[in-house]
């Protein structure tokens, strides 16, 4: 079968990861059918995903590694993962940012993502504990030049993590000082039960933080966070006014998380609220 173009590198091994999260396991075969492509290219893929320490391999294929509630995986890692949702999500969550407002963005791809689509949104003010986040304006301010009504950014201090997030009491004490009128925040598990949640306690508590400090507070994640449970638990759903997530999502637990907060699939119009029924006469 001949090599799908279509498909860069890192999204097919973002499909593969997914379909072996999924089932549970995937066979070569099955995938070389699935993503149209050699059995050589899936083996590197799988190579590369192994190295990464996604997958494991086993002879024919490749099964989850299931990895310990306080395992933190880099920036590098997490980056070529789910790369068109994240980018889908990031394109709908900027519809949320209005100009002149004050934001903060929390560490996370996502987020990083996010950033990217604010560059043209005006007079913006931004909090971030993301020192990858952070770049992203700066960079884009020294090409184009500090127009006068270029984004204010806050870069809180902090001890930097895995995934390059400013945390601890430094960072902690900035943000507490601060109000905030949207925080996009970026997860690594989200469930009904355990809330959102992540491995590092240190930004546990950050998160807490700048969830305390915003008005509202809108959740970036890609439908494989859900059902991720990490060591700490820094919210709960209802703590949550908005989740922009992927069409990944299952149905069912679409309708479940609509019961508790407004959820919004990128790329999906949103559903009509009913109609009030009719008063009879």
């Amino acid at each position: 079968m001949s090599e799908n173009q279509n498909l860069l590198a890192e999204q097919r091994r973002a499909l593969i990861l997914d379909e072996v999260r999924r089932r549970g396991g995937a066979r070569v075969n099955e995938l070389t059918r699935r993503l149209g492509v050699s059995d050589m290219t899936v083996r590197r893929d799988l190579d590369a995903l192994a190295r990464q320490g996604m997958v494991e391999k086993v002879h024919g294929g490749a099964v989850p590694v299931f990895e310990a509630s306080t395992h933190e995986p880099g920036f590098e890692a997490k980056s070529g993962l789910e790369l068109s949702a994240k980018e889908d999500i990031a394109r709908a969550a900027a519809a949320f940012v209005a100009p002149g407002t004050a934001i903060a963005l929390s560490g996370g791809t996502t987020t990083y993502a996010l950033a990217h689509h604010l560059l043209d949104v005006a007079d913006l003010t931004v909090v971030t504990n993301s020192v990858r986040v952070a770049d992203v304006f700066h960079s884009a301010q020294q090409v184009s030049g500090l127009r006068a009504d270029s984004a204010t950014v806050v870069l809180t201090g902090g001890v930097r993590t895995p995934s390059d997030s400013l945390v601890g009491p430094v960072a902690d004490q900035a943000i507490g000082s601060l109000h905030f009128d949207v925080l996009f925040l970026g997860v690594h598990g989200i469930s009904a039960e355990a809330g959102l949640s992540t491995p590092n306690l240190a930004e546990a508590e950050t998160n807490r933080r700048l969830v305390q400090s915003a008005r509202r507070v809108v959740v970036v994640a890609d439908h494989t966070k859900w059902g991720t449970v990490g060591l700490s638990s820094f919210a709960k759903l209802d703590e949550v006014d908005t989740l922009v997530t992927d069409a990944g999502l299952p149905a069912a637990t679409r309708a479940e998380v609509s019961e508790q907060l407004r959820l919004v699939v990128a790329g999906e119009p949103e559903p009509a609220e009913p109609a009030a029924a009719a008063e009879d006469d």
